[in-house]
């Protein structure tokens, strides 16, 4: 037998042993999260440092600091790499784009204060909005193709956007938006027309006239990436969004901002990824992990995996982690632990969203040690439903879901699935987690191989084994 025929074949045995419910999957899925852990190093950087304020910089909130910025970065490049110092004090600026071998430190008592000027974001530069790539207004932090990048410190980064600034254009009252103003739908439905007829990229133009909100900070193709310590508020729109980055440590921030579809922590398409004790109180997902939407989720197909949530609190937001909606690239190796999910207006710890137009393979999904004060509808939620609903030719497939030492205090079902009959929800392990307060009974549409565990609800004991409809739910 030839060597490549011998290991296809060993690959598709220990595939079908990991996948088989006979094998405790669920105990030895943990193992690739300290693999991960392993390449999982941030970037350490020269004992350089530049401050912003040597080079013009002055911390009125008022003088744009965008070129003193922007040389510092310059000169900490080209001399080798080290830290871009802002000191105390509330810097006004532009967008910033980094270099290779910088970090960004923002020391205690300072804020970047980002102008609402929208000037100041052009030229238009490749970005990414919901999974689908345009050319549009620069993100308020930006890399593309770099690495060795880092944003340290404690200072805060303020995104400056309210209902008068950035928000409107989601285009509802809520966030701002009056009758007769622009938007961003007509622009949304178009790029997603474009993205699906397979117009390139860099002729998806959209920028000044248009209306499509950027992201906070966004690192695209980039690799060896830190973010740490730092205060995140008032964000356009998602806060941090790597796209097709490896090797990225998100660690101790805080996150607070309420705007629409203000998420937390977004890796798309990304390898090897720690968020690690950070705080979230949101205006959408804490945590939403994203493989592109579509066509172009399709086209990259490069899937999220090896994503570690650890140590991590949740406060507000419409999930703690959340797998989807764009996800057309699949997602496999996702752990999360030691965590606390609390707040009467988080609506979901675990969430997995798709729909078959947008698709995709997620498995492998690992939750432990989670203490799930209240949520408003389900503690783990899986739905195939979402948004367009079953209308597309690209069938979504769950399988491997893995839930051990889950509590919770308060919600309105414990699990709530709805798969498609053409592809059930596969392979969900609940084992030793315990459901109180929970209003009515599971919610179980095409779902196969369900095990309970040492599992309670509302303090009845769920008998072990498999679970073929509704779970065992007493009132």
């Amino acid at each position: 037998m030839s060597a490549k025929r011998y290991f296809s074949w060993t690959a598709l045995i220990l595939s079908l042993i990991f996948l088989s419910p006979d094998v405790d999957h669920c105990a030895n899925g943990w193992q690739e999260a300290e693999s991960a852990l392993l390449r999982i190093i941030p970037p350490s950087f020269p004992d350089k440092k530049f401050l912003i304020t040597d080079f013009g910089a002055v911390a009125d909130g008022k003088t744009d600091c965008s070129d003193a910025i922007r040389l510092a970065m310059k000169a900490c490049n080209e001399n080798g790499g080290g830290q871009v110092i802002v000191p105390e004090g509330t810097y006004l600026t532009g967008p910033i784009h980094f270099r290779d071998h910088v970090n960004l430190h923002l020391e205690k008592g300072s804020r970047l204060l980002f102008s609402r000027d929208l000037k100041k974001y052009l030229p238009v530069v490749h970005a990414r909005f919901e999974g689908n790539d345009l050319m549009n207004y620069s993100p308020l932090i930006y890399a593309e193709s770099v690495r060795n990048i880092a944003i340290t410190g404690q200072g805060t980064l303020d995104g400056n956007a309210d209902s008068a600034n950035w928000w409107p254009w989601k285009g509802n009252a809520e966030s701002g938006w009056k009758q007769g103003a622009p938007s961003q739908e007509s622009d949304r439905e178009l790029l997603v027309e474009m993205a699906n007829s397979g117009v390139p990229f860099d002729e998806r133009i959209f920028g000044e006239g248009h209306y499509i909100r950027v992201n906070f900070i966004q690192f695209i193709d980039s690799r060896n990436i830190l973010i740490e310590g730092i205060k995140i508020i008032n964000s356009p729109m998602w806060e941090i969004n790597p796209v097709l980055c490896t090797n990225v440590t998100v660690k101790g921030v805080t996150i607070i901002t309420h705007g629409p579809n203000n998420d937390g922590c977004n890796p798309e398409s990304c390898r090897d990824v720690l968020i690690d004790s950070c705080y979230f109180d949101t205006g959408d997902d804490c945590i939403a992990i994203k493989s592109g939407r579509e066509e172009d989720g399709r086209r990259t197909n490069v899937a999220s995996e090896n994503i570690i949530v650890r140590n991590c609190q949740m406060k507000d937001g419409h999930g703690g982690v959340v797998i989807g909606s764009e996800i057309s690239g699949g997602c496999r190796n996702v752990f999360v632990e030691n965590c606390r999910m609390d707040s009467p207006n988080l609506d979901r710890a675990l969430r997995i969203k798709s729909n078959s137009r947008r698709g995709g393979i997620i498995e492998n999904i690992f939750m432990r040690n989670v203490n799930v004060g209240q949520v408003k509808e389900a503690v783990v939620l899986i739905d195939f439903y979402y948004a367009e609903g079953d209308v597309g030719e690209y069938t979504p497939v769950v399988r491997n879901i893995c839930v051990d030492h889950v509590t919770s205090e308060k919600s309105r079902y414990a699990l709530k699935i709805n798969g498609y009959k053409r592809s059930p929800v596969t392979g969900i392990s609940v084992t030793n987690c315990t459901f109180n307060g929970v209003d009515e009974q599971d919610i179980l549409s095409y779902v196969e191989n369900l095990s309970f565990t040492n599992s309670y609800i509302n303090d009845t004991k769920v008998p072990d084994g498999p679970h073929n409809g509704n779970s065992f739910n007493p009132k």
